[in-house]
């Protein structure tokens, strides 16, 4: 994987590292505050919050799903290609899928990190415009 994805991919693990506690410590505040009987606007939030987190486990899964398959794709082509022409043989097999399975592994994490990256920083900010009544 080129280094840029994998720059890429640690600047969102770290960008998500920082805005889950972030929105963690908001929506906890927000419900010690709330109490038993929370406000219409609190339940709204509540709502919201249960309801993102299956939507971006499920976003994460289906494109983690999807890379994957791409990847084998791309593998078994390379196995196909190195069988069946010969101007390929010379090539060091065992390198070359080794290097493509590492990359495959990157981006599955990179396009299974990026659903939740992308709703964890978007909570972060709107919380941090909110204050908690």
């Amino acid at each position: 994987m080129p280094t840029r994805r994998r720059a890429s991919l640690a600047l969102k693990s770290a960008e998500l590292a920082i805005a889950v506690p972030q929105v963690m410590a908001h929506r906890l505040t927000q419900m010690a505050t709330a109490g038993h009987t929370p406000s219409v606007r609190d339940q709204r939030e509540f709502q919201r919050m249960f309801s993102e987190k299956g939507s971006a486990f499920a976003e994460s899964w289906l494109a983690m799903g999807w890379q994957m398959l791409r990847a084998q794709q791309a593998m078994m082509m390379s196995v196909w290609q190195s069988m069946w022409w010969p101007a390929l043989w010379g090539r060091p097999m065992a390198r070359s899928l080794g290097s493509q399975m590492q990359r495959a592994g990157w981006s599955v994490a990179g396009r299974g990190l990026a659903p939740v990256h992308r709703t964890a920083v978007a909570n972060a900010k709107r919380l941090s415009r909110r204050r908690i009544r």
